[in-house]
């Protein structure tokens, strides 16, 4: 199972994320890096654990309020495979991403309004970048699903999963706001459920995640991956944690 640090960036700043309160998200504080620059965070990333991959999400593109274009692309130039969440819902969206140094764009069903529009902005990432690709994130708010609109925010997650699925995505991440910082542990029942509904899928979870322990019973059920954040930045996961990784089942 794959370790995927998280970069959460609002005001030019690395911030600390918390049950998805974005208003009071405050610089964050690391022993990875002396500073809440995002470029030197993802230096420690690289220098200090040993990560090829990191995910991005640029709060204020989210939000609507500009983007952090050439930070995200220096990001990239470390040599680190971005997942970008930057409030992608239109092709346009999804080709901008790439431009932004994006190895894999991430859909996320909050700022998503039409399912419809899910194979459009799937071509446009490969037309633009071919070894490129979209991922699906089924944002939750405590386990409900969240959507910019009711065609979204109405359905069940594993339902609007099938729509991606048929659409052509094959990785997909499950990621709990409410329990982002939170410290209390990660809950996988809309994964677990959405691991028996694509068994082929990729499926990576987010929310939670504390220390070696919930890295363990993740890969225990299934997940390919685990989104990372706070446990990275106060130690609690190292680098001794991530050569170690824990196994996961084959799938059937």
């Amino acid at each position: 199972m794959r370790i995927v640090p998280v970069l959460d960036l609002k005001g030019g700043h690395a911030v600390h994320a918390v049950r998805g309160q974005r208003e009071t998200y405050a610089p964050v504080r690391s022993v990875l890096a002396d500073s809440a620059d995002p470029v030197a965070l993802a230096r420690g990333f690289r220098a200090h654990l040993d990560c090829d991959t990191c995910y991005v999400a640029d709060l204020d593109a989210i939000a609507g309020r500009g983007d952090h274009g050439p930070t995200i692309r220096a990001i990239a130039a470390l040599g680190l495979t971005v997942w970008l969440d930057a409030g992608v819902a239109t092709a346009a969206d999804a080709a901008r991403a790439i431009g932004h140094g994006a190895g894999r764009v991430i859909v996320g069903t909050e700022t998503l309004h039409d399912p419809a529009d899910l194979p459009a902005i799937l071509a446009a990432a490969r037309r633009v970048a071919p070894d490129a690709t979209a991922m699906l994130s089924l944002d939750l708010n405590d386990g409900k699903l969240l959507g910019a609109t009711t065609a979204v925010a109405g359905r069940e997650p594993s339902e609007l999963a099938d729509a991606a699925w048929q659409a052509g995505f094959r990785s997909f991440i499950v990621l709990d706001l409410a329990r982002v910082g939170s410290g209390v542990g990660v809950n996988t029942d809309a994964a677990r459920r959405l691991r028996e509904s694509l068994p082929r899928a990729e499926i990576v979870v987010g929310g939670g995640t504390r220390n070696a322990h919930d890295l363990h019973t993740l890969a225990a059920q299934g997940f390919d991956a685990a989104l990372v954040a706070t446990a990275l930045h106060t130690g609690a996961i190292t680098r001794t944690t991530l050569t170690e990784p824990p196994h996961r089942p084959q799938k059937p």
